[in-house]
């Protein structure tokens, strides 16, 4: 008897253990240019390899969640946040018996268009740019254009779908995409609040009474609750929390939103990004030439303003610090010795 190739066992797992509405692997809708399958791996195993392996997720370590470049070791960077919503996603979709590797594969890719200094820095583009701008919609551009020296990665049409629509607003293809989705804002609204408690911005006794009584007490046990609830209410395709639970979740995102994300310390902080990736965008756009040779190149084919909006986007903190020191910043003479 001939030994199936590592591939087509992973074929007939998923056939004998899946969720008959879980994405197949052998099922994927294809890439946007056709290239020669790997012998060992499924197309979303593959798509997950190319997406750890790329520079754009590498940056994600050095980008704002919430906070500027925090001091301290343990806050959540954007590479955790996206560590985190992986394994969270991984998880629902083992309790759905939905495809994990589809759902890790989307959920490693869904931030890497975050611009420098979080939120505040899409805003801030969103505001400068005349075609606006969304992260989802420039990580779909990360994947597809920037990244390998602008070949794009040819990702499969389900992760770019799932990585396009992971915000709530977005209405993914696939139940992996929305498992992917829910998992963000578990993700987010319970690590963001750890952090801050830990910086002092509030204490967990700030947290409404009936927020807490219907989520948990603790990140674990929120984290617990949400995707108990996912399991007991999801059928047919759908991903879903009961009402209970998903009311609380949006109590608690507004909650972070007027008490963390909006106030009056990350506003301030909010105003000198917007000063610094303003007089940024400015520069660059009447100075396309001093851009790194890669994004010169993409200008043959798209806007100015686009561009730019690429190459900011694609900053960390630090480096967007160090970028505008290096512009408007003067330096220092170095004077030769007459003697």
């Amino acid at each position: 008897m001939e030994k199936l190739s590592l591939k087509e066992k992973t074929y007939a797992i998923e056939k004998a253990f899946l969720s008959p509405y879980a994405t197949k692997s052998e099922n994927t809708r294809g890439r946007q240019r056709e290239e020669a399958p790997c012998a060992m791996r499924t197309d979303f195993q593959r798509d997950r390899d190319r997406l750890i392996y790329c520079k754009a997720f590498r940056r994600l370590k050095n980008k704002t969640q919430v906070f500027f470049s925090p001091e301290g070791d343990h806050y959540i960077t954007r590479l955790t946040h996206t560590l985190d919503v992986a394994q969270i996603a991984r998880s629902i979709a083992r309790a759905l018996s939905l495809n994990e590797d589809l759902c890790e594969a989307i959920a490693l890719g869904h931030d890497l268009g975050h611009t420098p200094f979080g939120h505040s820095g899409e805003r801030i583009l969103n505001k400068l740019s005349p075609t606006g701008f969304q992260h989802n919609v420039q990580s779909l551009r990360v994947v597809d254009v920037l990244e390998k020296d602008g070949c794009g990665l040819n990702l499969t049409y389900e992760v770019r779908d799932g990585i396009l629509n992971h915000k709530k607003s977005g209405n993914p293809a696939t139940p992996e995409g929305k498992c992917v989705s829910l998992a963000d804002r578990i993700a987010y609204i319970n690590h963001d609040l750890n952090d801050a408690v830990r910086a002092g911005i509030l204490k967990l006794s700030d947290v409404p009474k009936e927020i807490i009584c219907a989520l948990g007490s603790s990140s674990k046990e929120r984290i617990n609750t949400a995707i108990t609830s996912i399991y007991q209410n999801s059928c047919d395709g759908e991903v879903k929390m009961d009402s209970q639970v998903e009311k609380a979740s949006e109590q608690l995102r507004s909650f972070m939103f007027e008490r963390v994300y909006l106030s009056g310390t990350a506003r301030a902080e909010e105003e000198k990004a917007e000063r610094m990736l303003s007089a940024m965008y400015s520069y660059f756009l009447k100075n396309c030439d001093k851009l790194p040779e890669q994004y010169v190149a993409l200008l043959d084919e798209y806007s100015r303003e686009q561009v730019v909006c690429d190459y900011l986007s694609s900053m960390t903190d630090r480096y967007a610090i160090y970028m505008f020191n290096n512009v408007f910043i003067p330096k220092g003479w170095t004077f030769v010795d007459e003697k």
